[in-house]
């Protein structure tokens, strides 16, 4: 079972104190950040719920805060691509939301998908 969001990140890049000779043009640098999605039911596995809504990073700030805490040069902004799946995880998935809906204050798993992940799952 496997399972990742995968987050566009620009960083900012900076120069050393002390190495005055060297410039940076541009400043900043865009990467594909990969964080493993953990099982369903698992401690963590509501990050979705915590941190997307309609396929979108909900709160900028607290995703560079927490993006900030796993690199080290400076985040400077962080978007959501998508869930990346396979069909064993997508299932997993799904029974777990289904088994709680009233947590996701939604009448269908295909509701709560819809809320949290916009049309950004990859199976």
């Amino acid at each position: 079972m496997e399972a990742r969001y995968v987050f566009r990140v620009r960083v900012r890049l900076e120069v050393e104190p002390g190495a005055e000779a060297v410039s940076l043009e541009p400043r900043t640098a865009e990467t594909t950040l990969f964080y493993d999605a953990p099982e369903p039911g698992a401690d963590g596995w509501l990050f979705f719920r915590n941190t997307l809504w309609r396929g979108e990073v909900s709160d900028r700030a607290y995703a560079r805060r927490l993006v900030d805490e796993w690199l080290s040069p400076p985040v400077e902004s962080v978007a959501f691509s998508e869930l990346q799946v396979d069909e064993e995880y997508f299932e997993a998935l799904k029974a777990e939301i289904a088994a709680d809906l009233e947590a996701f204050n939604a009448d269908a798993v295909s509701e709560v998908l819809s809320k949290y992940l916009g049309s950004s799952v990859r199976v």
